[in-house]
Order: structure tokens, then C-alpha cells, then sequence
């Protein structure tokens, strides 16, 4: 904070209030500095170093609404302050207003264009735009002005990291180490990285130094837990997760992932109490809701699984195989056959399901697969073709496929068609005794259609 070097005018009381507000700021009482802040405000409004101090207090609990409006309140009664022009920048891109934060940054650099965190903290402005170029034009910029800057590697190594280039962000960001070796988390960020990378000796390493430094630090525990869960060492993982939950008892993120080590060891009534204790912590945690459902379709409970599916689809899961699964769910979970009743809600929410894991991953096989098959279950059967066809473009071994397209064409009456797809399904998995009988069906058909073109010929 910027207390020490402050102007309070003839305000002493306010004067006072600053300093004490500094005082407790610094024990880390925020919520009692900025009631002394306000005191020191209703004293003297027209401070913009009180407005920006109360703007950083609010930063520091993560009101970042509230500490933008105090920053601008700053900023209109110091309108060229580099360093409130700064901040507000940086709050903006924390609340999604990109475009005023692009705007602010280059106003500073028209201001003083060797102001070098303008520079290295729009990196982090364009790298959550997606803009990566951009961000590493930022980067050689202040590299220019400051060649060892920590944050600028570490910022870039974020860039690096979000676009897969993992070796990159790795070499960032042990350069951010070696410049500040306190940087806040960046052994977490080496290993994250080296994970990626499938150097897990190296990454464990990384995760155990974070650690020892900060040992406390709920997001490494869990992820670390995550880390030896991926790696079999289930034991180590689960001591971890009740790690997490000893210093946090409400982290649902914690709740959720013992009950996944309690499914994959089937113990299901377990499970069932860590995803329920999981959707009480955080509501809007996706996943406990999809497990539940599975669990309870397991047990023949179908209104319950939909009951699970259709509010785990509220959420918007952003997972594309599990998005999937659950489209699959709301196909079992369906009250009566969907050709009966093409227009079941159970088949809107799978449709829905899908086209969000298309839009997710546009090559994911099962997704197209699934759509033709809820087409075809509405007696959709030339879109559900189209669908297969998809699905095969992106696979063309994948079986399912190539069965149930033979099955449209059967009952589109292309059999030509039909018998391609099955001879092709039966090449891929020869021992498949309904693929035989499919084969079967079709050349039944196609020698029955054959006699009937042979026996027109001949009529008189």
C-alpha cells in the first residue's frame, strides 16, 4: 500500500485513520482496515491515495467490483497516476471487461511508454482473450524495458502453459524461480507443468517443494492428491484429500474425489455419502451428481438417476466424455422404449447433452454416434445416417457405428448400403454373433429383392 508517502491535507483524524488502517492491514485485518478507511474517506473524500489504499484492501479479499469503483474514483481525481491506471487495468481484466483493459493499458504506455507493467501485466490480458500472439509481443516488449522481470516470465509461462507448449512454460517459468524464488506458487506451476509433460518423478519433486514452502495451500494438497491418484498410489492420495479436509472440512472438492477412490473400490454407500457431502458443500460442483445417477441406475432407480442427470446438465459440465455418459444415462433412464414415444423428455436432454460435446470437441466419435442414435430413436432416420456417417469420418472402424448405420439403411431400404456398412463391422469384429444375424436379415432381403426383379422380367 502507498500510506507512507501520503498526503492528508489539514485532516489530522484522517490522517490517523490512514495510518491505523495501514497498521492493520499489514496484520492482515482487512475487514477492520477498511472500516478505518471509510472513516478516513468521510474525512477527507477527496483523497485519491485513501480511494486507491481502499481499492488494494478490496483487491486483497477478491471484491475486485468493488476495488474497480474505488479506482476509478481515484483515477477522476488523478487522472494521470500510472500506478491507479495499472491496478485498474488489472481489475478489469479480473472482471471480464477485456476491452477497457486493453484501452487502459495503452493509455499508460501513451502516457510512459517505459512504464513496464503495463506491458507484463497485459500479457495476462491477452492470454485469457486468447490473444497469445499479442501476449508475447507484451512479453518482448518488456523484456526490452526489464529483461529480468519474474512476473513476465511467469505471466507468459501461463500463455505457454494454456496452449499446450509445456517445455516452454516450464523454461518460464524456472526462470521465474531463479529471479524470485518466493514467487507464490511457482513450484506448483513447474510441476502442473512437468505433469503434462509425463515427467512425473520430476513433477513430484516440484509438488513436495511447493509444499515444504507452503504447506497450507488447499489447491496443491488437492491437486497433488490428484497427481498420486493418476498415478495408482490411491493410499497417498486419499491421505492428501483428508489433508485438504482437515484444514478446509467444507472443500467439496476434497468430499468429491474420496467418494471417486470409494466408487472405483465399489464402495458405493461411502461414495454416496462424500458426493452428498460434496453437493451440501458446494452446490455448484460438477460431478457428485453424475456419479450419483450412475450409482443409482446401477440400482434400477431411473427417476432418481434423472432426477441426478437433469441437475448435473444445469451445471454445464465442460467435459466432453462425461457429457456423453450422461446422454447415454438419460437414453437408460427413459420411462418407456423412445420409439414409442419419440418425443420423451430423456431424449431432449441426451440431444442436449451431445451437442454441447460436439461443441466441445467437434471429433468426438462417441458424441456423433450418439446423435444418430437419438435421431433413429425418433424415427429420424435420415439424419440419424448423417450422424453415423459423421462418426465415421472421424473413425471409420468404430463399430457401433457401422452397425446401427446398416440398420438405418435396412429400414430406409438401401441395402446395398447396409450390407457395406455390416461387412465392414463383421471385418473388425468377426466373433459378433448380432452382426451375423444382421448380415443375415440383409442378404434375406437382397435375394428377396433379387427374385422379385428376376420374376418381373418374365411377367407376360
Amino acid at each position: 500500500m502507498v500510506f507512507d508517502d501520503m498526503t492528508f491535507g489539514p485532516y489530522d483524524n484522517s490522517e490517523h485513520k490512514a495510518q491505523r488502517a495501514f497498521e492493520l492491514y499489514e496484520d492482515g485485518k482487512i475487514s477492520q482496515a477498511l472500516v478505518e478507511l471509510d472513516a478516513a474517506l468521510e474525512a477527507n473524500p477527496s483523497s485519491s491515495p485513501l480511494h486507491f489504499n481502499k481499492a488494494l484492501a478490496l483487491d486483497s479479499i477478491s471484491k475486485f467490483e468493488e476495488a474497480t469503483a474505488e479506482y476509478e474514483t481515484a483515477l477522476a481525481l488523478n487522472p494521470v497516476d500510472l500506478e491507479i491506471l495499472n491496478s485498474l487495468a488489472v481489475d478489469y481484466t479480473r472482471t471480464g471487461r477485456y476491452d477497457q483493459a486493453i484501452a487502459t493499458f495503452e493509455h499508460i504506455q501513451q502516457i510512459d511508454p517505459s512504464f513496464e507493467p503495463a506491458y507484463c501485466n497485459r500479457i495476462i490480458t491477452y492470454t485469457e482473450m486468447g490473444l497469445h500472439e499479442q501476449a508475447e509481443q507484451m512479453f518482448y516488449l518488456a523484456q526490452q524495458i526489464n529483461p529480468d522481470c519474474a512476473l513476465c516470465y511467469y505471466n507468459i509461462g501461463n500463455s505457454l502453459f494454456s496452449r499446450g507448449q509445456y517445455k516452454r512454460a516450464i523454461h518460464c517459468w524456472v526462470r521465474t524461480c531463479q529471479l524470485e524464488p518466493s514467487h507464490p506458487q511457482i513450484n506448483y506451476r513447474i510441476a502442473q507443468a512437468l505433469w503434462a509433460e509425463g515427467e512425473l518423478e520430476r513433477a513430484r519433486e516440484h509438488f513436495l517443494k511447493e509444499l515444504r514452502i507452503n504447506p497450507g495451500d488447499i489447491d496443491v494438497i488437492i491437486d497433488f492428491g490428484l497427481f498420486l491418484l493418476e498415478s495408482g498410489n490411491i493410499e497417498s492420495a486419499k491421505e492428501k484429500f483428508n489433508r485438504a479436509l482437515e484444514l478446509k472440512p467444507d472443500s467439496a472438492v476434497a468430499l468429491f474425489y474420496l467418494g471417486e477412490i470409494a466408487f472405483d473400490n465399489a464402495d458405493h454407500k461411502h461414495a454416496v455419502e462424500f458426493y452428498k457431502q460434496a453437493i451440501e458443500s458446494d452446490g455448484s460442483l460438477t460431478g457428485p451428481r453424475y456419479r450419483l445417477a450412475q450409482l443409482a441406475l446401477n440400482q434400477g432407480d431411473k427417476p432418481k438417476a434423472e432426477s441426478y442427470l437433469t441437475s448435473e446438465v444445469k451445471l454445464a459440465p465442460e467435459d466432453a466424455d462425461i457429457l456423453v455418459s450422461m446422454a447415454s444415462m438419460f437414453l437408460s433412464a427413459c420411462k418407456h422404449t423412445p420409439s414409442s414415444d419419440p418425443d420423451c423428455p430423456q431424449l431432449d436432454f441426451a440431444t442436449h447433452c451431445l451437442l454441447r460435446a460436439v461443441d466441445i470437441n467437434s471429433s468426438h466419435t462417441a458424441a456423433h454416434y450418439y446423435l444418430g442414435l437419438t435421431a433413429a430413436l425418433r424415427g429420424d432416420l435420415d439424419d440419424a445416417a448423417e450422424f453415423f456417417s459423421h462418426a465415421l469420418d472421424i473413425d471409420p472402424k468404430y463399430v457401433p457405428a457401422l452397425r446401427d448405420s446398416a440398420i438405418v439403411y435396412l429400414r430406409l431400404g438401401k441395402l446395398r448400403p447396409a450390407a457395406d456398412k455390416i461387412n465392414k463391422a463383421l471385418c473388425l469384429s468377426p466373433a459378433e454373433p448380432n452382426l451375423k444375424s444382421l448380415r443375415r436379415n440383409i442378404r434375406c432381403r437382397l435375394a428377396f429383392h433379387w427374385l422379385i426383379d428376376l420374376f418381373s422380367r418374365f411377367k407376360p
